[in-house]
């Protein structure tokens, strides 16, 4: 009855190691690289470059690009939205502040930029495993699959931005307005004051 509850003779027991090892190692530098933006997305970025000479060398795998396309676009409009969606706000009677008394508010994504780099970076990992199976390889006609993600990128988009309009909030940093404290005088005496 000792070898009933021990798995180190079982056959799962290295496997089970292994993996658990692995997603620790994993973990760590996932941690490494949370301080790095721009490093990960320059490596998004030989990612998705790797993927596209893939696609267009063997000529095919379109229905997988397309895939593609529509998930990004589905993490984008997540990465661009507020966490808590002013409409549903402004039934309870809470909104976004509207003028300088009000409470101020960051803007708290929906999707972190983290998360949305990780699913993407994901994404084209999956997508480009997905092009060594030839039953992926569904043919169609690629440019009406173009024009039709071009126009449902700009429907939603234009969605989007009417959102951020009607509710008044920019999921960037920049071209936001910036508050300084007290400024103090250079000489450190009173301005009126000639020395």
């Amino acid at each position: 009855m000792e070898g009933l509850g021990g798995d180190a003779a079982s056959p799962m027991g290295p496997l089970t190691k292994w993996k658990t090892e692995f997603s620790r190692v994993f973990q760590i530098y996932l941690d490494k690289s949370t301080p790095l933006p721009v490093q990960r997305w320059l490596g998004t970025l030989a990612v998705a470059s790797i993927y596209v000479l893939r696609v267009y060398y063997l000529q095919g795998f379109y229905i997988i690009s397309y895939g593609l396309g529509i998930y990004i676009l589905n993490l984008l409009i997540g990465f661009l939205s507020p966490k808590v969606d002013p409409e549903l706000e402004a039934l309870d009677g809470a909104s976004l502040p509207t003028k300088d008394s009000d409470e101020f508010r960051p803007f708290i994504r929906r999707l972190p930029e983290f998360k949305f780099w990780y699913a993407i970076t994901k994404a084209f990992i999956v997508a480009f495993l997905m092009t060594f199976f030839s039953l992926f390889d569904v043919p169609v006609f690629w440019p009406i699959l173009l024009c039709y993600w071009i126009v449902l990128f700009a429907l939603t988009m234009k969605r989007q931005i009417m959102h951020m309009i009607k509710y008044k909030y920019v999921p960037f940093n920049f071209g936001k307005q910036k508050y300084g404290g007290k400024k103090s005088t250079a000489t450190g005496g009173s301005p009126n004051h000639r020395g």
